[in-house]
């Protein structure tokens, strides 16, 4: 008889831990809808990262921040190299504790909170640049989509995969004067165009969610954000490449000495940017195509809406929150 003791250890605290980040991101949301709408968007990210700090005090783990709010010179909290939890399994920890700050400022959709956990050592160390990613859903052949391959090729590619025509696709990209070639040329192929002012995680999970009505996600945007959609898109089985793109001398001197001796400039899987075991948690601020935003219900209650996912498993979890302020102290919920 197999002792259950052996076996179901890890097994249990990674499940306890997948919830316990909801919590980390439900804290981060609440903290950061109080400035929703104000125009305030350095005052909502820095009650976002408050929240969220607070909130990985109650965590059980032995965490490092590698994809964080910048170096620990420019950020007071959840710096890069930063220790957090209360001990446990080591972990390396991805977070934007508000992606899409000018989104909550204006009141815009799709303002989300995201924490992405993984074992030691798995997270691509990514410096604060920009990255050229390529993203579509589950289900499709093995390199379907290339980023070496133009728009053109990559468009009637994954149109043959789902059995449509061109003109049926959906592109989502965010709106940048250095996207207007890619944006010309996916419309003159036929395709849709979808353009967003900022938040390409939410994005970018929503080629690989039913109705989420994106089928291709392309174009520049954050490489710390590109980890922690790697991370999403890993728990849901979809594909995903990257680059790291570089303006300067300085920023490839950056990324070389990240990058633990290999090529900063190489092509990026998903398990490059996100290898072994993966956890991820989002937490809607304001309501978007992924998640529905913070519901203030009365002064002392409110309503929070998650996604919660595990690359070991592929459970994808959306979990309604109801908070009440009365009842709480000073830990986070």
């Amino acid at each position: 008889m197999i002792d259950p003791t052996s076996v179901l250890p890890y097994r249990v605290t990674d499940r306890n831990l997948a919830l316990e980040l909801v919590r980390v991101t439900e804290a981060a949301a609440i903290a950061s809808d109080r400035w929703t709408g104000r125009g305030l968007k350095n005052d909502a990210d820095g009650a976002a990262v408050q929240a969220m700090r607070a909130a990985f005090d109650t965590v059980a783990i032995d965490g490092i921040v590698t994809i964080g709010e910048g170096e620990m010179d420019e950020a007071p909290m959840l710096y890069i190299g930063e220790k957090v939890g209360s001990g446990g399994p080591a972990m390396d920890i991805a977070v934007d504790p508000l992606e899409g700050t000018n989104l909550c400022a204006k009141s815009l959709p799709n303002a989300i909170t995201v924490v992405a956990l993984a074992e030691r050592g798995k997270f691509l160390h990514a410096p604060d640049i920009y990255m050229e990613k390529i993203v579509v859903g589950p289900d499709l052949p093995d390199g379907v989509v290339n980023l070496d391959s133009s728009i053109e090729e990559n468009l009637r590619s994954l149109a043959k995969a789902k059995k449509r025509d061109v003109s049926d696709l959906v592109l989502c990209t965010l709106d940048r004067e250095r996207h207007q070639e890619l944006i010309a040329r996916a419309r003159q192929a036929g395709a849709r165009v979808q353009l967003l002012s900022d938040g390409d995680v939410a994005a970018a999970i929503a080629t690989c969610i039913d109705g989420g009505g994106v089928d291709l996600y392309a174009g520049s945007g954050g490489a710390p954000e590109g980890v922690l959609a790697a991370a999403a898109i890993r728990c849901m089985n979809g594909q995903m490449q990257g680059r790291l793109l570089f303006e300067d001398d300085a920023q490839r001197e950056r990324a070389r000495e990240m990058a633990d001796g290999k090529d900063p400039t190489r092509l990026l899987g998903l398990h490059d940017m996100a290898a072994g075991h993966v956890l991820f948690s989002a937490t809607g601020v304001t309501t978007g195509s992924l998640l529905k935003g913070v519901e203030r219900i009365s002064p002392t209650r409110a309503k929070t809406h998650s996604i919660v996912m595990r690359s070991k498993s592929g459970t994808v979890r959306y979990i309604e929150s109801h908070h009440d302020f009365s009842l709480k102290t000073n830990r986070p919920s």
